[in-house]
């Protein structure tokens, strides 16, 4: 149960934050795909699948200052988080070839950046949605005092 039907100054902040990284990360995905023309995998448009609506899920709860925003964004992130595990799992040779998904289309091990010599697209997709997630929790607990 919140405190308020509406969030305060610093929870707004947190949450403007959560949505920035969202948005970022939707435009990256997209700037690789459409303008550096790498092909997404499968496991790549399985977590755009959890971070597009994210820009719209968070964007609304800001609009409207709606502290129920957390309840649905959560469970799209973690789900989000989940499948970029699984990539990195998979990109990094821990999870063996014989259950790959991506046995036919683009690879979801192949190589196309890797920034500072160690950030891959797949652990960058990782990054965003583990830092999304504490800042939701961070939001969640903050209103639930």
């Amino acid at each position: 149960m919140s405190r308020s039907s509406t969030l305060g100054s610093a929870d707004w902040n947190i949450l403007f934050l959560a949505w920035l990284l969202v948005a970022a990360s939707t435009l990256g995905s997209l700037f690789f795909s459409q303008t550096m023309q790498f092909p997404p995998c499968v496991l790549c448009w399985y977590q755009r699948i959890f971070l597009f609506p994210l820009v719209f899920v968070l964007a609304t709860g800001l609009l409207c200052h709606d502290p129920g925003v957390v309840r649905y964004a959560l469970p799209l992130s973690l789900a989000g988080w989940l499948i970029a595990l699984y990539h990195n799992l998979l990109y990094v040779g821990i999870i063996p070839e014989s259950i790959q998904p991506c046995t036919k289309g683009v690879s979801c091990t192949e190589n196309y950046i890797e920034l500072f010599g160690f950030l891959s697209i797949p652990l960058l997709s990782l990054l965003a949605f583990t830092t999304l997630i504490i800042l939701l929790v961070i939001l969640k607990r903050r209103l639930s005092r």
